[in-house]
């Protein structure tokens, strides 16, 4: 007799077009079957966008699942990575939307990790104007942030995601055993956005992960472990969404660590770092701001940046020019009238939103970031 894993429903409870985020090991062999219960009709046109290394083991499961429940579908393959998270791919995603004739009551759905769901999910946004997207993510990283609150966008050489809508999708499917097949350094650059959920307010979890003799693999983590943290990060994301979803306030604090870490990614060139590993050194570098600022304490940064190196993450600010930095921090989508915020911490699971910070300050925490 077969086990059919039960799959654990989260609520997104937008004011307008609320979501679940299902969560289940073998999600994806039921996506066609949880997008007619979201309210999907069958014989609807689908688009299913992923990358090689997704399509190669998942393609097959995920278009199965969806001309089963009756589904129109084809499957469009884009090039993996964050160097291809540009205009010109999402314009190659509208010739395949095209292609596909795609209606106003057809969708897409993004099969793979961040990169692919933001580029799948702006293309939604602008194709006829709008239309509806799920979100299938298969790393860690997507699955505990990207791929829930309707960020979506590209970057601009100048810049990270600074070309985009926010696009709520219709669903989110996790599928835990996706995490199978995922490189090592993928799923510690996922790591780290959980690190950051301890921060931003689940002190528990963050204890939870510093216990845990080793939080870098799923093998450490064990799946007991590894369901908890994706059903809590999950919740967490969907309760912030749901109060401010276009960040206009409350939301802001998702971006803890993000602010020095696109700083990162913008001048060492897009691809270097993953971006998780880039959010680890940016959560480190606001940690050291904060102690410089006084509005933390050295043992808190000290557990944060040991927690960060024990998840195998990258935690030393790389070697880039102070005016260059400052530059690139102007330059930053999550700047408000000229003046750049910060999501500073206060302590383990307390942050607050500034936009105090000056360019003394900031040259200084460089200063401290070489030592």
């Amino acid at each position: 007799m077969t086990t059919i894993t039960p799959l654990h429903h989260i609520r997104v409870a937008l004011e307008r077009n609320p979501y679940d985020v299902v969560i289940g090991d073998g999600g994806l062999a039921r996506l066609g079957q949880q997008m007619l219960d979201a309210g999907v009709q069958a014989g609807r046109r689908v688009l299913v966008v992923s990358n090689p290394d997704v399509a190669s083991p998942y393609g097959d499961a995920c278009l199965n699942s969806l001309r089963a429940a009756g589904f129109s579908v084809e499957l469009l393959v884009i090039d993996a990575g964050e160097t291809q998270k540009t205009p010109a791919t999402v314009a190659e995603i509208h010739d395949a939307a095209y292609n596909a004739k795609l209606e106003r009551s057809s969708l897409m759905v993004a099969l793979g990790g961040g990169v692919v769901g933001d580029m799948t999910g702006f293309a939604a946004a602008t194709w006829l104007r709008g239309i509806q997207v799920v979100q299938v993510p298969t790393t860690l990283l997507a699955m505990v942030d990207a791929s829930i609150g309707g960020k979506t966008g590209v970057n601009h050489p100048r810049g990270k995601n600074l070309i985009g809508a926010f696009h709520q999708p219709r669903l989110v499917l996790i599928d835990p055993s996706t995490l199978n097949t995922l490189p090592e350094r993928e799923f510690r650059a996922g790591i780290a956005e959980v690190i950051k959920y301890g921060i931003l307010g689940d002190t528990a979890l963050f204890e939870e992960l510093e216990a845990c003799p080793d939080p870098s693999t799923p093998a450490g983590l064990g799946s007991e472990r590894l369901s908890s943290i994706l059903q809590r990060s999950a919740a967490a994301k969907a309760r912030v969404v749901a109060a401010d979803e276009k960040e206009g306030g409350l939301r802001a604090i998702l971006n803890y660590g993000h602010t020095f870490g696109h700083v990162v990614e913008t001048l060492c060139g897009y691809g270097t770092w993953l971006h998780g590993e880039a959010v680890a050194i940016g959560m480190v570098a606001v940690g050291e701001l904060g102690v410089l600022r006084g509005s933390w304490s050295r043992e808190d940064a000290e557990r944060q940046r040991r927690l960060i190196d024990r998840a195998g993450l990258p935690t030393a600010w790389p070697d880039l020019a102070a005016d260059a930095v400052l530059d690139s921090l102007q330059g930053d989508k999550k700047v408000r009238d000229g003046r750049l915020r910060f999501v500073m911490p206060t302590s383990i699971g307390t942050v607050e939103i500034r936009d105090d910070v000056s360019r003394d300050e900031i040259l200084s925490c460089l200063e401290r970031l070489k030592g």
